[in-house]
């Protein structure tokens, strides 16, 4: 399925100037930040092939970043850290990656398309949620890859090559799962995890965040 304009057109049609297309990426890996994109377009021809990020190759990708770039109204990016991810919760992290990346776009949305069912956003700007968005909306298509490929090259940065960050970007990989297991985590895992309940020799380090701070993810071992 090819992504369209009909949801910004709906929006811009009920007053709506600006619409920004959101994505994130980084949830559900074990390490690293998550990072959210933020993109807004004039509705003009998008670059060719353009959809959701996970269905295009890396070659793609990397070949469609100058063609958002130079075809796209604006763009901005924003990540939380793992200390925030770890302090906060995941819910709170996305918020303020996702309010980074709306506060750094060089123009205003008068509303926001975030990918997925839940609202993790919030005010002050006006949300539509859109499931599997990225693939059926022309600017969160763009979003989601502009927000893979940054995250992906950050990961790539962080060395420990024994944990494998620039091929799997922090996700639980067999070669990540088995360094975790040998090693142990490094400044870059996410503590608060419940994969380190797996680990009972690394165990003592988990961080436990107040229950306010809601979950960040389930175990998946086993």
């Amino acid at each position: 399925m090819s992504p369209t304009y009909e949801l910004e057109r709906l929006l811009s049609a009920e007053g709506t100037r600006l619409v920004a297309g959101v994505d994130e990426v980084g949830r559900g890996a074990w390490a690293g930040p998550v990072a959210v994109c933020a993109v807004v377009t004039d509705l003009s021809e998008p670059p060719a092939g353009l959809t959701d990020s996970k269905l295009l190759s890396e070659k793609r990708r990397l070949a469609l970043v100058a063609e958002i770039e130079s075809w796209a109204v604006g763009i901005g990016h924003g990540e939380a850290t793992v200390e925030e991810i770890d302090t906060l919760g995941m819910t709170e992290a996305l918020r303020r990656a996702a309010r980074r990346a709306l506060e750094a776009l060089p123009v205003r949305p008068g509303a926001v398309i975030l990918d997925g069912k839940h609202d993790y956003l919030g005010s002050p700007w006006p949300v539509r949620c859109e499931i599997k968005g990225d693939q059926g909306c022309v600017s969160v298509a763009a979003a989601s890859v502009l927000a893979k490929v940054r995250r992906d090259a950050h990961m790539a940065t962080l060395g420990h090559p024994e944990y494998g960050f620039a091929e799997n970007a922090g996700y639980p990989s067999p070669a990540h799962q088995a360094a975790l297991a040998e090693f142990g985590p490094t400044p870059h895992h996410r503590l608060s995890w419940s994969y380190l309940d797996d680990l009972p020799q690394w165990r003592h380090l988990k961080k436990h965040r107040h229950t306010l701070a809601g979950e960040g993810q389930l175990s998946l071992f086993g």
